[in-house]
């Protein structure tokens, strides 16, 4: 008898009878598209992984354990496809959930379109999905996706639609499960902006538009270039009174103020003497 498959909606749940299963993230290429990466977390009962092996993604694409991996992408007519494969009744019993999750490359989920989950029973070939669930982000601002989770459930497994979005990508996602990304995140997710400065350099002053002399302020820390030696004082012209604004003639003796000379109204010659008189 042919299972059925269900359609699901975000926070709905099915039981899992197959002993292995196959995500499969399928969504339509084109152009702008980012590319998806479909990837895996093994979590134990605190929901978090036991180690950094618990991560099944692109540049792990298989558990030590072999019971999760990740296959290659195929292209089909219906779009590309990503999948994820878990024995799950052969995991050991300290793991409780494995975490199916989507990352795209480049751009923001508001680029995907048709981005769905198709969980299989991977010992049937071909057939009918055991379960469907249309993923759509919230914001379209998320660059991570968790699409669903298998989780235990008495003695079996239960698959749950979860669709929560995270802005910060794979490296997010991962640390949010406790994956320590201080070297993965150089090596999954480059990134190609320079990094900004702690402290941005602080602009130059303008001009203060209500001073009546601008100043240039100067560069601290480096030389500052040599002023422009003053033009020379012009040469006294001995002999003759001098501008005001001449330098004086260190030396020799200064030219009296021009009041000096002015003609004292109260003057009177003395008495002239016998030596002064004509005969």
């Amino acid at each position: 008898m042919t299972a059925m498959t269900h359609a699901m909606v975000k926070g709905s749940n099915v039981p899992i009878d197959a002993m292995a299963v196959r995500a499969v993230l399928r969504w339509t290429p084109g152009s702008g598209v980012p590319d998806v990466d479909a990837s895996a977390l093994l979590l134990g009962s605190a929901g978090r992984v036991r180690s950094d092996e618990d991560f099944v993604f692109y540049n792990q694409p298989r558990h030590p354990s072999g019971l999760v991996r990740r296959l290659p992408k195929r292209s089909l007519a219906e779009g590309l496809t990503d999948t994820i494969e878990a024995d799950l009744n052969a995991l050991d019993p300290s793991v409780d959930q494995v975490v199916i999750a989507a990352s795209s490359d480049g751009a923001a989920f508001e680029r995907v379109h048709d981005l769905c989950i198709m969980l299989f029973d991977a010992a049937a070939a071909g057939g009918e999905p055991l379960a469907v669930f249309d993923v759509r982000p919230e914001t379209g601002k998320e660059t991570a996706i968790i699409c669903g989770e298998l989780y235990r459930r008495g003695d079996g497994w239960k698959f749950r639609a979860v669709g929560q979005g995270y802005p910060t990508g794979l490296v997010g996602l991962a640390t949010a499960f406790g994956i320590s990304v201080d070297e993965a995140e150089a090596a999954a997710e480059p990134d190609p902006t320079p990094p900004a400065p702690a402290f941005p350099p602080a602009p130059a002053p303008g001009p203060d538009a209500q001073a009546t002399v601008q100043h240039q302020q100067p560069s601290y820390g480096y030389p500052q270039p040599a002023a422009a030696p003053p033009a020379p004082a012009p040469q006294p012209a001995y002999g003759y009174p001098q501008p005001a604004s001449a330098q004086p003639a260190y030396g020799y003796p200064q030219p009296a103020a021009a009041a000096a000379h002015a003609p004292d109204p109260n003057f009177a010659l003395p008495p002239q003497g016998p030596q002064f008189i004509r005969p």
